[in-house]
């Protein structure tokens, strides 16, 4: 595959503003990027022109500009990730025959985005727009585990972070952490009435170029029947969608996956 290197350079200022809290100095930018001032003073003054960088004199910093907005509200509108995400949702519903999800990471909850519902199966709390507490449920942790430390203690930073719903489920750092490094071992997350009392998920994360967690792929089904022997045919399907859909949406799927 052939690269432009001025495209690439491009994306990676347009990238590395959309990882900033604030605006930030064109130095740190050059710096941080990896590119030369002038280089990176040129290609700041012609995203400006277009409205993808805007220029605060005042403060001599550069953040975002309308321009980026509009591409992320374009991508909202089309969903292409979902549009990709659909068919191998439908067909872990086929393989299992039960309900699966995809969700991502909203701060501490998860939002689900996609729900495959398998025939005869009720309708689950996780419907398409509703959000639940990232550390409560199997495609949080899939996401959480991924995380680098610091960012997951930023997210959890006290006792308070840690809300229930049916008093199960870690209500500490530590306890999270422990849980978290299950998810690493196995290659998948695992939630056990936590969320719905009597029902199970199992959920494995989707990667991107970065090999970052970028959502979580689900199945819930009925905790009591399953034994072990299921729980594990249902896990090896869900990692097999998201390893699926992480090569979809042109991610990185980690040897041994």
């Amino acid at each position: 595959m052939s690269i432009v290197p001025a495209a690439a350079q491009v994306l990676a200022v347009l990238r590395y503003l959309a990882r900033q809290a604030a605006p930030v100095p064109a130095a740190a930018i050059s710096r941080d990027v990896g590119l030369p001032r002038s280089t990176t003073y040129h290609l700041l003054d012609t995203l400006a022109a277009d409205g993808f960088v805007v220029h605060l004199p005042e403060e001599r910093r550069y953040g975002l500009g309308v321009s980026a907005f509009e591409l992320a509200s374009g991508y909202e509108r089309q969903a292409p990730f979902q549009r990709l995400a659909r068919a191998p949702l439908a067909a872990l519903v086929d393989r299992t025959g039960h309900n699966a999800n995809l969700a991502v990471l909203h701060g501490r909850e998860v939002i689900y985005v996609i729900e495959e519902r398998a025939p005869g199966r009720p309708p689950l709390v996780s419907e398409v727009g509703v959000r639940l507490p990232a550390h409560l449920t199997a495609s949080g942790r899939a996401v959480l585990a991924l995380l680098p430390p610091a960012q997951v203690r930023a997210i959890f930073p006290d006792r308070s972070a840690f809300v229930q719903r049916h008093g199960v489920g870690p209500a500490s750092l530590t306890a999270l952490r422990g849980l978290l490094a299950q998810v690493r071992r196995r290659g998948y997350a695992t939630e056990e009435g936590e969320v719905t009392p009597g029902l199970s998920s199992v959920a494995a994360p989707v990667l991107d170029h970065h090999a970052h967690p970028i959502a979580g792929v689900s199945v819930t089904f009925p905790g009591e029947p399953a034994d072990e022997a299921e729980r594990h045919r249902i896990a090896g399907h869900v990692a097999q969608t998201a390893r699926e859909l992480t090569r979809r949406v042109g991610g990185v799927v980690p040897a041994g996956r």
